[in-house]
């Protein structure tokens, strides 16, 4: 059981690099990188409403879906207002990778085993992209429209985190 959070714990620290950038990005590459980590939590939690045992993590799969679509869709709306076209980078390319393989890892489990992966992985990620909105987006962002979004959504990832979390402390009972 152990070795199974530890791999998935692994699987998802492997594409959290993507978020650790090198060069500060610029504001289309910063929508481009904010577009794509919440895409990789709508697919991961499309496929887990779907496939999750538990009710509670197939509850908490609905909200990812939910909450991260507003965020995408008040991302998209703020880039058509701002004439932005994202930038496609190296670093939403490796979250987009990371996020299939994370799906592609799912869809070899079940039941318990699935539960806990599924909330490993989301516990992990959002540690991921929290770190990176402090570090890197948030001070990056140029433009103030940019900058105040991620600064609105934020509470609601540490939300999601602090939910994700007390789902792993339950599954580990």
């Amino acid at each position: 059981m152990k070795a199974l959070q530890l791999a998935t714990a692994a699987l998802a620290v492997a594409f959290a690099p993507a978020l650790a950038l090198a060069a500060a990005p610029n504001d289309a590459q910063i929508a481009a990188i904010v577009l794509t980590a919440n895409q990789v939590d709508i697919e991961a939690g499309d496929y887990a409403q779907a496939h999750a045992s538990a009710d509670d993590v197939k509850a908490f799969a609905r909200q990812m879906v939910t909450d991260h679509t507003a965020v995408n869709k008040s991302a998209t709306d703020l880039a058509g207002k701002l004439h932005l076209t994202p930038e496609d980078n190296p670093s939403a390319q490796s979250l987009k990778k990371g996020g299939d393989d994370n799906v592609a890892h799912l869809k070899t489990l079940s039941g318990a085993a699935f539960d806990r992966a599924y909330v490993d992985h989301e516990v992990a990620y959002h540690e991921a992209v929290l770190k990176a909105l402090d570090s890197t987006l948030i001070p990056s962002a140029g433009n103030a429209d940019l900058k105040a979004l991620m600064v609105k959504v934020r509470p609601a990832f540490v939300a999601h985190l602090d939910h994700a979390k007390m789902l792993q402390a339950r599954l580990d009972k």
